[in-house]
């Protein structure tokens, strides 16, 4: 048995709660920053926001960024490597195998939908005094929904990575068979 496996064996569900608290605590941190940046003063017109921004909310969707990261590269990196390289091995794919790759490319998908909202809207606050810009509402909350739905996919694909290694290593070592009487 290899270190990873023995590491999903031993720590599996301690794995998963880790990567969703991860991706937790990024979408509430990236709530708590949109919390943050309404309590500024602001003034509308149409599609333009004037308004002083928020320490507070820069540091918490920065926070927030940071969190959503570890969540993936967490994920990543504890699942392994899974990977179809062409359509005859995707239709000889096993189950998990094909969960695994689609709750990858989903996990990859929202992360980056994810982190460009978090980046926008914590850099609207990076500045050091009053500006006036095009409307970036809700870009904070919106990446920390994405936040929670990220920690499904990538739970998702670490649960399928471990039972894929699981699969290949009974593939490729098959226990001896038992004698006969």
């Amino acid at each position: 048995m290899s270190r990873l496996e023995k590491l999903h064996k031993d720590l599996g569900p301690i794995l998963c709660i880790l990567i969703m608290v991860l991706d937790i605590v990024a979408g509430i941190l990236a709530i708590e920053a949109e919390k943050a940046q309404h309590k500024v003063t602001h003034a509308r017109l149409w599609i333009f926001e004037c308004r002083s921004p928020s320490h507070k909310s820069y540091n918490l969707g920065l926070a927030a960024s940071i969190f959503l990261i570890m969540g993936q590269v967490t994920a990543n990196l504890l699942g392994g490597c899974i990977y179809i390289r062409s359509k005859k091995e995707l239709e000889e794919a096993t189950a998990n195998k094909k969960l695994a790759m689609g709750s990858l490319i989903f996990a990859w998908i929202i992360l980056a939908v994810a982190f460009s909202c978090l980046i926008i809207g914590t850099t609207a606050n990076s500045k050091s005094k009053k500006s006036c810009t095009i409307l970036h509402t809700h870009f904070l909350s919106i990446g920390g929904v994405l936040c929670f739905i990220h920690a499904l996919f990538s739970v998702a694909y670490y649960v399928s990575a471990a039972a894929v290694a699981r699969e290949e290593r009974k593939q490729h070592h098959p226990q001896a068979a038992p004698a006969s009487v």
